[in-house]
């Protein structure tokens, strides 16, 4: 087992051992892929961040392990993911899900946060610190933004679940720079490499600590205003090449992760 950092400051990390769990957000979809060709995402960068500050301070390098897997739900999560990653015995887990969950309106928001408390509350009684996550502002969305009352609620019982049981809340909803389109891929659920880098640095300052980059949430430069009809078009095209086929994945029951592996399943050093 790796040697934490004792008394660490607002720089240094205490965890040795991290594991991401979640969906295509944790994964990191449209992220640049690493040297094995794999999707990185804001957790392998928030584990680069915290491994370099570890080594730094003359510790051995951060094991992580990512097991999300994009597509899934809330309740598989916890039901698939959660046990493989007590089992690793990691000293910290983040843990954010429930994005694809609030995309169908007759879920039970409330049931979801019972579920999720239920797992803070399995993760803490071992030792393991938590990272929750709330989910981002859709106000600028022409069809997501509909989820935004359901996402609101939710993300209020992601704090009180995080004040109950000592648990770190990454604050996705109040991230101004996130309200850019920029830092969106075509898809607009997912978040370019900009975006990823943004939310690790979100992510340090979750777990109190200094993040690299002071200006991680300032807004990107204004650009002029974009025509209507090129925006008209763009819309056309994103419910083209991706609303229509999600709605018609949903139909079908079939999931986008349906035969997929989580990209790191084990506990491997971070260099």
């Amino acid at each position: 087992m790796t040697t934490p950092i004792p008394d660490a400051g607002p720089w240094s990390p205490r965890w040795s051992r991290f594991v991401a769990i979640g969906d295509s957000f944790t994964e990191g979809l449209w992220d640049v892929p690493d040297p094995d060709g794999l999707c990185r995402g804001w957790a392998d960068q928030l584990a680069g961040l915290l491994s370099a500050r570890r080594t730094a301070a003359g510790a051995e390098p951060l094991t992580y392990a990512n097991l999300a897997i994009r597509g899934r739900l809330l309740r598989p999560i916890l039901a698939e993911q959660l046990p493989a990653a007590i089992a690793l015995q990691p000293d910290l887990v983040s843990l954010i899900g429930g994005g694809n969950d609030v995309l169908r309106p007759s879920v039970d928001v409330d049931h979801m946060a019972r579920d999720l408390e239920a797992a803070v509350v399995r993760l803490r009684a071992t030792g393991i610190d938590v990272l929750l996550g709330t989910g981002m502002d859709s106000a600028d969305s022409p069809l997501i933004r509909a989820t935004r009352g359901r996402v609101g609620i939710f993300n209020a019982h992601i704090w009180s679940i995080a004040r109950r049981n000592g648990a770190h809340v990454l604050d996705l909803w109040g991230m101004r720079s996130l309200r850019d389109w920029r830092l969106w891929a075509p898809d607009r659920i997912h978040l370019t490499t900009d975006g990823h880098a943004r939310v690790a640095q979100a992510a340090l300052v979750a777990l109190g600590l200094a993040p690299n980059d002071a200006a991680w949430d300032d807004p990107l430069a204004p650009l002029p205003p974009v025509p209507r009809v090129r925006q008209l078009r763009d819309d056309a095209r994103w419910v083209r090449d991706d609303v229509y086929p999600w709605a018609t994945r949903r139909l079908r029951g079939q999931s986008s992760g349906a035969t997929r592996v989580a990209k790191r399943p084990e506990l491997t050093p971070v260099e």
